[in-house]
């Protein structure tokens, strides 16, 4: 039945940036990230014919062990974003160092992107993905690192692609957040409705590696206990006045792929946590091209994202400046309904150290 829809009015990704932006060259850009991720959603459907499963031996940047597909898919998006020419800086969770273009041939963005996220589960045939972030390129002469070591407020859009059961493109600019679906038989990415908004009152999960449980802090091994209890205390810090209210437990959903769980997020509601813990003390997610464009959506999608407590307080994702292009930091995102109480914990802790030091 879907050959056989009216397909003249269909709008494409290409045709929809420019109704909204009226920008060619960001079009542009958004054009040949299309065609990389066209090219990563067939390698990762041919992975097993391909001999494309397994690891290729190295690590990268980060020092995470590289898969096969990682290398290819770095590759798809390099080279479509070079062949654009409007981009100035490129970065890679695969490359150790930016990747400048030469001034001549240099345009006005600064892209960074995990060109495969969850590629631990490409094996196993679990949905991954590929995550971007957009900077534009303010400063004169030739491009540096500097041009992209921003704080998240100056993205211009940000996006990921999912390659599951569909291929999904899910992507701001700023006015909100579109979802494409990747049509086979035309081989175009279709805007498929209206912008796509977290769920005020949604389904009750929480998403983390609950695994690291004991690594954690205090504030999130509390807020993980009160998802699972059937019983609310955590909004009277008094324990004389506490009074247990009765609530259905969270169900617990981790795939382990950001961009899977993510999604599911800001479909179905919920909360999505990787906090720091006593290994990782910055966390473990990348600022700029996992961090970054994951709260630009979650926001422009109507939730939160938060660092939690990070470096002496509470921050905002999107208030951060890195230093270094994989800097880290604490990822906690969702609906105000379930990310809001993790951080009254926190405040809660940064109220009664001052009442300490006072004494």
């Amino acid at each position: 039945m879907a050959d056989n829809v009216v397909e003249a009015d269909r709008t494409t990704l290409s045709s929809f940036i420019m109704m909204q932006t009226k920008d060619p060259d960001l079009a542009l850009l958004m054009t040949s990230m299309e065609i990389a991720c066209k090219g990563i959603a067939r390698a990762v459907r041919k992975a097993g014919i391909a001999g494309l499963f397994g690891m290729a031996g190295t690590k990268n940047a980060t020092g995470d062990s590289v898969k096969k597909l990682d290398l290819l898919s770095n590759l798809l998006v390099i080279n479509a974003l070079k062949k654009s020419r409007v981009c100035a800086v490129l970065v890679s969770e695969e490359e150790p160092e930016p990747i400048l273009m030469p001034e001549s041939d240099a345009g006005r963005f600064c892209v960074a992107f995990d060109p495969l996220d969850g590629s631990s589960n490409i094996d196993c045939n679990v949905s991954t993905g590929t995550i971007f972030s957009i900077f534009e390129k303010t400063s004169p002469g030739p491009p540096k690192a500097s041009d992209i070591l921003r704080s998240g407020k100056d993205m211009v859009a940000a996006g990921y692609c999912m390659y599951g059961s569909a291929t999904e493109l899910v992507v701001t600019f700023r006015r909100g957040v579109e979802r494409f679906i990747l049509d086979p038989s035309l081989g175009e990415f279709i805007h498929i409705g209206s912008t796509m908004k977290i769920p005020k009152k949604g389904k009750k999960i929480y998403s983390c590696n609950e695994g690291n449980f004991t690594k954690w802090d205090k504030e999130i091994q509390e807020a993980v206990k009160n998802f699972k209890q059937d019983t609310d205390t955590s909004n009277n810090n008094n324990e004389k006045k506490k009074k247990k209210k009765k609530k259905k437990p969270y169900s617990l959903r981790y795939v382990g792929s950001m961009v899977s769980d993510v999604h599911r997020t800001m479909l179905y509601g919920g909360i999505f946590m990787y906090p720091a813990d006593k290994k990782s003390k910055n966390g473990k997610l990348r600022i700029l091209y996992e961090g970054f464009p994951m709260a630009l959506l979650v926001e422009e999608a109507g939730g939160l994202a938060t660092t939690g407590y990070f470096r002496g307080r509470i921050q905002r994702i999107l208030d951060l400046t890195p230093v270094g292009i994989h800097e880290r930091c604490p990822v906690i995102l969702g609906c105000h309904r379930d990310v809001e109480p993790v951080l009254k914990r926190y405040e809660n802790r940064i109220v009664s150290a001052e009442r300490k030091s006072k004494l």
